[in-house]
């Protein structure tokens, strides 16, 4: 079984290399562009009004979180292991389930896992998720919605994400 703790992400090797080399982008050359960004800026006189050296500073708070993310999803990743193709729910799965009457497809992963497509994606962790996570196609399991009602699923269908 797929661990589902809640510091663990899982991720294909591609995503893994892509979130990989954006980490080291902006933790060098992209920390060098923003502080000569902030620098030019910085020049230009009076801070209080000084509007490119604001915007700089916010866009080097953003990378710098965005960093800090990369960091916490990368020292958690669970990577490359595909979910089994067996029928069963796991972490890096396509899923098709029925609710409401309606078919609905998506991957149970991490959204970076599935950065570039247009698949829905949904964590493990979320209350659809954590309902049918270890399930097999064929299983109707439910959860409950914000709103506290029960929703009724059943799974259709579940592959590995190839992606």
């Amino acid at each position: 079984m797929t661990d589902t703790s809640d510091a663990v992400t899982w991720l294909t090797n591609e995503a893994y290399d892509r979130l990989k080399n954006e980490l080291e982008y902006l933790s060098g050359e992209g920390r060098v562009e923003i502080a000569k960004k902030i620098e030019l800026a910085r020049e230009e006189g009076d801070l209080r009004e000084n509007g490119g050296y604001h915007a700089a500073k916010e866009e080097q708070g953003k990378r710098e979180a965005r960093i800090r993310v990369l960091k916490q999803l990368l020292e958690n990743a669970q990577v490359g292991e595909a979910a089994p193709d067996d029928g069963t729910v796991a972490a890096g799965s396509v899923v098709t389930v029925d609710m409401f009457g309606d078919e609905m497809l998506f991957l149970l992963g991490s959204r970076e896992a599935a950065e570039g497509t247009e698949i829905d994606v949904y964590s493990e962790k979320s209350p659809l998720g954590s309902a049918i996570l270890g399930h097999k196609v064929g299983d109707e399991v439910s959860f409950t919605a914000p709103n506290g009602k029960q929703v009724p699923v059943k799974i259709l269908k579940a592959e590995p994400y190839r992606g």
